[in-house]
């Protein structure tokens, strides 16, 4: 296994949930994990994310009130955006957008690309995207 350049640590107040949720809502896999620690490491079409049950020696800056992923929006580029959309709808997970398709300046040419927004249960938004 080879590791991206830029790996997010996500500290969440319960990594059970956490596991449960991008396993089974958002189809992400399990790469590895410290059941000791509390820690997951977990990919998806690329993206690698790590994830820590918080504790008092973690490496939090200020004191953490949940949720713990206000003013955070991960984009997440996906291969088939229909076929995860239509996974997560049924599920009956919450969508914090739905499926839509948006426009973006970018050095002068207009980008044109679908997209669709969940929060994750520590409130940090994952914004799938396909071009």
């Amino acid at each position: 296994m080879e590791f991206n350049q830029l790996i997010p640590e996500l500290t969440v107040k319960d990594i059970e949930e956490t596991k449960n949720f991008y396993l089974d809502v958002l189809k992400f896999k399990l790469e590895y994990e410290r059941r000791e620690d509390k820690f997951l490491f977990l990919s998806f079409e690329g993206t690698q994310f790590m994830f820590e049950e918080l504790h008092e020696d973690g490496w939090n800056v200020a004191e953490m009130t949940y949720p713990f992923g206000r003013g955070v929006n991960f984009s997440i580029e996906v291969d088939n955006i229909e076929k995860l959309y239509q996974h997560i709808v049924r599920s009956q997970y919450p969508l914090f957008r739905p499926m839509m398709i948006n426009k973006y300046e970018i050095n002068g040419q207009s980008l044109e690309q679908k997209e669709f927004l969940v929060q994750d249960p520590d409130g940090y938004l994952l914004r799938f995207t396909h071009e």
